[in-house]
């Protein structure tokens, strides 16, 4: 079996699998008492929640711009933000391509934008570490509100959401104990792996050098870097709250940030636009502020197709990318 139909069928299980845990939680909860949480919500509303979204995507593009600018590549906002939601396109609608979001963004920024690969693939790299760094922050603040509640989920989503929290953890821990003391990553999974020495010219070893220099203690754009990063978080913050709000719900600003953290956390489990499992972790974010339960399927719904509409631009972007790319081919065949 090759590597593309792999990916086809881990697609179509991800994509069953969260339509079955949707339908289950709707059938749960009663469609009725969800249909009349969207009753409260209007097109006004509805603007208010897209507008923020799209300030999120703005400012997730900005902390690339300044990645970039820090390594002296200064590539313009707008024609970086056509690759940025791109790339945020493929990670949202089809997460189960691990790095095939990045890849999309490290081969238009090359290519269009004549960026070194070696710099395109480390501002990449850090800008994603940059964000979940602030999110598993956001998830353990989160995690933090439900201990001091004494208010825990059942035990088969502990094990589910907890697996993949503790990878990604383990994930940040080991890059950043590698980073700080500036121990090569590299060299160390091909020793084991591949029992072989990488020597110093190894042009990967050149990006993680790159990598690693960016996240030096010393290095003040790092700061920078986490400080947009946080930033972005507020926002996303910010919506849920505001969306709670619209919803005929108020909770306190802070305490809610459980509801963030739980949307991070869902978005860990690989399946398109995190249908079903961010229903069923924000089951318990909402019970244990004591929000109807009933609003749930509302919240994040109305907050999917926030996400789905900039994904849908940023498929354009893909679908214009595939085209010049098919162009070129032909061009260079006909060449020849």
């Amino acid at each position: 079996m090759d590597f593309q139909l792999k990916q086809k069928i881990l697609l179509f299980i991800s994509l069953f699998l969260g339509i079955i845990i949707f339908v289950i939680f709707g059938k749960i909860i009663g469609w009725e008492e969800i249909k009349d949480s969207f009753s409260v919500f209007n097109i006004y509303q509805a603007f208010v929640i897209l507008g923020l979204s799209f300030l999120i995507a703005f400012i997730g593009n900005w902390r690339w711009k300044e990645i970039l600018k820090d390594s002296g590549e200064n590539v313009s906002f707008w024609s970086l933000l056509k690759m940025y939601l791109g790339g945020y396109a493929v990670m949202y609608l089809f997460p189960v391509l691990v790095w095939g979001g990045e890849g999309f963004r490290i081969y238009r920024l090359s290519r269009e934008q004549n960026v070194s690969i070696k710099k395109s693939f480390s501002s990449v790299f850090i800008e994603r570490v940059l964000e979940w760094t602030a999110n598993i922050i956001v998830i353990f603040l989160g995690l933090a509100f439900f201990i001091y509640n004494v208010y825990l989920p059942p035990k088969e989503l502990i094990i589910i959401f907890g697996a993949s929290l503790i990878i990604f953890v383990s994930f940040i821990s080991y890059f950043y104990i590698k980073a700080l003391g500036k121990k090569s990553i590299i060299k160390q999974v091909c020793r084991i792996f591949l029992r072989k020495e990488v020597s110093e010219q190894n042009h990967f070893i050149s990006i993680e050098k790159e990598v690693f220099d960016y996240f030096d203690i010393k290095n003040k754009f790092f700061y920078k870097g986490i400080a947009i990063s946080f930033l972005r978080s507020f926002i996303m913050q910010l919506r849920a709250w505001i969306l709670i709000f619209f919803l005929g719900s108020i909770t306190g600003f802070f305490p809610s940030l459980s509801i963030l953290g739980f949307t991070y956390l869902s978005s860990m489990i690989p399946i398109p636009t995190a249908l079903g499992s961010h229903e069923a972790i924000q089951y318990f974010a909402f019970s244990s502020l004591g929000i109807s339960i009933s609003m749930v399927t509302a919240f994040t719904m109305i907050i999917r197709a926030a996400e789905v509409i900039i994904s849908s631009i940023g498929i354009i972007f893909l679908i214009k990318t595939g085209f010049n790319f098919l162009g070129r081919k032909i061009i260079n065949e006909n060449g020849q």
